[in-house]
Formats: C-alpha cells, sequence, structure tokens
C-alpha cells in the first residue's frame, strides 16, 4: 500500500515570505532589488499565482537572511513530516 504525503501548505509558504517582507519594511521593489528577482514574480508568488522555483527560494532565503529550510519548513504547516513521531 502507497501511503502519499499530505499536500504542501503552499499559503503557509507565501504568508511566511510576506510577513518576512514585511518584518524587513520592504517593498517589492527592495525585495526584487536585494534578490535579484523581478517584482512580478515576487507579486506572483505572495499572490498565489506561482509557486517559485527553489533557485527563487534560495535567493529569496538569502536576501531575507533565513536559512532556506526556514522557508521550506513552512510547507509542513498544518501537518506532522513523516519520519517525525508525536511525543
Amino acid at each position: 500500500m502507497t501511503i502519499f504525503p499530505p499536500d504542501p501548505n503552499f499559503t503557509a509558504l507565501r504568508l511566511e515570505l510576506a510577513r518576512l517582507r514585511g518584518e524587513h519594511g520592504w517593498s517589492y521593489d527592495e525585495l526584487a532589488s536585494r534578490s535579484g528577482l523581478s517584482r512580478r514574480t515576487l507579486i506572483e508568488i505572495e499572490q498565489g499565482r506561482t509557486i517559485g522555483s527553489l533557485n527563487t527560494w534560495h535567493a529569496l532565503a538569502h536576501a531575507l537572511d533565513v536559512p532556506v529550510d526556514h522557508l521550506i519548513a513552512t510547507l509542513c504547516t498544518g501537518h506532522m513530516p513523516s519520519g517525525e513521531s508525536a511525543q
């Protein structure tokens, strides 16, 4: 029997991006400048129209000065990753 993982929580990921951008007090233009990404890409990610690539999230993590795993971990918001047992 194959057990599939839960769907990733892309809403939590984009909300974390918006939270971190706001915490820094940065506009889309400022984050675009610091990450090397386009303003349009950032808007589309935050509005849920695109997910972005791993390269995109890597650039965002560096620009926001957070580990990329901090961002990626938000995909598991609302469910426990496999391999972790309840304590």
